[in-house]
């Protein structure tokens, strides 16, 4: 799966020199949390609505709501916005951009083709994207194991499942703990969950835990 299918498209975007109050108004607007800061077709920067609420004059003791108002009106979006970016493509492959998403601890990256924004992929829309991958609105039994780090014991328990009429409807793989473990949590149609124990036990080192859900 690459970013290119899960971004949000078409992204909105907003000049430098918008004050930072119609910024946030139109963050609220379109239900968005950060966007792309855009002059002359290129990418110069990012804002979240954090940065927006957070900005202030230097120094609000002893002012009035009025002057408050006009100070902020003069603030804009770039004395504000991060200006060094990190962007991707859209080819970029989707966990690279969790994986850089996590370690620079930020919640978007700007999609660009070439100089131009294409797209924004979030946290949100990662969250989609594992909502998807455990079959979290499907129905099934789901199952979380403990195998062995070794070739052929993943094999093992996916075609004892199938061979006894299981069809999976998710499946993910996990750190264990340590070098020689691997987690693994699936969901499968076509079974019920004793017959899915039955099968499941025999072919792992442990199993974890075993339910029927979710809709």
């Amino acid at each position: 799966m690459l970013v290119g299918e899960r971004m949000s498209h078409p992204v909105t975007s907003i000049p430098p020199d918008m004050p930072i109050v119609d910024a946030l108004n139109l963050m609220k607007r379109q239900r968005i949390r950060r966007t792309p800061v855009v002059k002359d077709g290129k990418l110069v920067g990012i804002v979240s609505d954090k940065d927006l609420l957070n900005a202030s004059p230097s120094s609000t003791q002893a002012m009035s709501v009025w002057e408050m108002s006009y100070l902020l009106s003069k603030i804009m979006v770039k004395d504000v916005m991060t200006k060094k970016v990190l962007t991707i493509t859209e080819d970029t492959p989707i966990e690279a951009a969790a994986r850089i998403m996590a370690d620079n601890k930020i919640g978007g990256l700007p999609v660009v083709r070439g100089e131009h924004v294409v797209g924004i992929i979030t946290e949100t829309d990662l969250f989609k994207v594992l909502l998807e991958m455990m079959g979290a609105r499907e129905m099934g039994v789901r199952v979380t194991v403990v195998i062995r780090e070794e070739p052929g014991q993943l094999a093992r328990l996916t075609q004892a499942i199938a061979t006894s009429g299981g069809n999976f409807v998710a499946f993910g793989q996990f750190s264990g703990g340590d070098k020689a473990h691997r987690l693994v949590t699936f969901k499968v149609d076509g079974l019920d969950e004793q017959l899915v124990r039955q099968i499941t036990e025999p072919l792992v080192e442990r199993l974890v835990d075993i339910r029927v859900c979710c809709d």
